[in-house]
C-alpha cells in the first residue's frame, strides 16, 4: 500500500483561463507584439512594447510638464510608436545626464523601458536640435511651436504608429530652421499636408458637396473645402482666388509659386488654414494665436 501523503499534492501549474495566459503557464510564448507581466493575483497581463521590457525608438519632443521634484513626463512622436509619454527621472536636476536633451524641439535616439502606467526613458541621444535656430527668431518659434502641437493632437491615441505624421513634422521643423521660405508658409503647408495625412485634406480644385469640376471662390469650412454656387450654404468665405490657389501650391509642394505670392493672400490663406484646421480637430490650436500674420 501506498504512504499517504500529508502535504498538498503539487498538480502543475494551474491554468489561467485567458489564452494569453494558458499559454505562457504552458511554457510556450506570448505574442511577438506583447510580452507578460504579472498583475496582482500573479497572472501574467499582455503589454506592448515588442515582447521586452527595453525598447529603443526616435522621436521628436512635443512638449515637457513637471513630475515631483526632479522629473518630468516627456510628450513624444515616435517613429515606430506613435505618441508616447515617458517619464526623465532627475532631468530637472542640475547634475542630470540628459536634461537638456529632452527638450521640445529636439529630435532624440532614446532608450525606454516599458512601466505598468508610464515608460522610463533611461537614455537619450541628441539627433538634431531643431529648437537652435527659432530661440533668436521668434515668427518660427511660434510657427514650430504651432507645428508641435498640432502634431499631438493630430495622434490622439498613444502607443499607435504614426509614421507619415512623425515623417511630416520631422521635414517641416527642417525646413523651418533653414529659413529658406517665410515661416506662415511653412507653418501652413505643414497643417495642410498634416490635415491630407489625417484625412481631412480639404477640397480645392472640386466642389466639396457635388463634386462638379472648377475653380469655385467660395470656401465653407463644414462642408470641407471649395463649393459650387448651388451647393453654397448659408455664411460660406468668399475668399480671393489667389489665396485658394496658394493653399494648392503649398499643399503640393509649390514652392517657387507660394515665395512670390502677395502677402494679403498668405494673411487670408493663413486665416482659412487656421479656421479649417480647428474646425475639423474640433478643438483650437492656442499656439496659433500666437503666430505673427501680419
Amino acid at each position: 500500500m501506498e504512504a499517504a501523503v500529508s502535504g498538498p499534492v503539487d498538480r502543475g501549474p494551474a491554468l489561467c483561463r485567458t489564452t494569453r495566459c494558458s499559454s505562457a503557464s504552458l511554457g510556450r510564448p506570448a505574442p511577438l507584439r506583447y510580452r507578460a507581466l504579472p498583475d496582482r493575483r500573479g497572472c501574467p497581463v499582455a503589454r506592448q512594447n515588442g515582447g521586452v521590457s527595453n525598447y529603443r525608438d526616435e522621436g521628436i519632443v512635443l512638449r515637457t510638464h513637471k513630475l515631483g521634484e526632479a522629473d518630468r513626463i516627456i510628450t513624444l512622436l515616435t517613429r515606430r510608436n506613435g505618441r508616447v509619454r515617458a517619464v526623465a527621472k532627475g532631468v530637472r536636476r542640475t547634475t542630470s545626464r540628459f536634461g537638456a536633451r529632452l527638450e521640445p524641439f529636439t529630435h532624440v535616439d532614446m532608450q525606454i523601458y516599458g512601466g505598468r502606467s508610464l515608460d522610463v526613458i533611461t537614455q537619450a541621444e541628441t539627433v538634431r536640435p531643431y529648437g537652435e535656430p527659432f530661440a533668436a527668431d521668434y515668427p518660427r518659434y511660434t510657427a514650430g511651436t504651432a507645428m508641435l502641437e498640432t502634431a499631438e493632437r493630430l495622434t490622439p491615441v498613444e502607443n499607435e504608429p504614426a509614421l507619415r505624421q512623425f515623417l511630416l513634422l520631422v521635414g517641416g521643423l527642417r525646413t523651418l530652421g533653414d529659413v529658406g521660405h517665410d515661416p506662415r508658409l511653412v507653418l501652413d503647408a505643414y497643417l495642410l499636408r498634416s490635415l491630407a495625412v489625417a484625412g481631412y485634406a480639404p477640397s480645392l480644385e472640386e466642389c466639396a458637396r457635388c463634386g462638379a469640376q472648377g475653380d469655385f471662390a467660395s470656401f465653407a469650412i463644414a462642408a470641407g473645402g471649395t463649393v459650387c454656387r448651388s451647393c453654397r450654404p448659408p455664411g460660406t468665405a468668399t475668399p480671393a482666388r489667389q489665396a485658394v490657389t496658394l493653399m494648392t501650391a503649398l499643399l503640393r509642394g509649390d514652392w517657387m509659386y507660394a515665395d512670390a505670392s502677395e502677402s494679403r493672400h498668405r494673411v487670408e490663406c493663413s486665416g482659412l488654414v487656421a479656421a479649417y484646421l480647428q474646425w475639423h480637430l474640433e478643438h483650437s490650436i492656442r499656439s496659433l494665436r500666437l503666430v505673427e500674420r501680419a
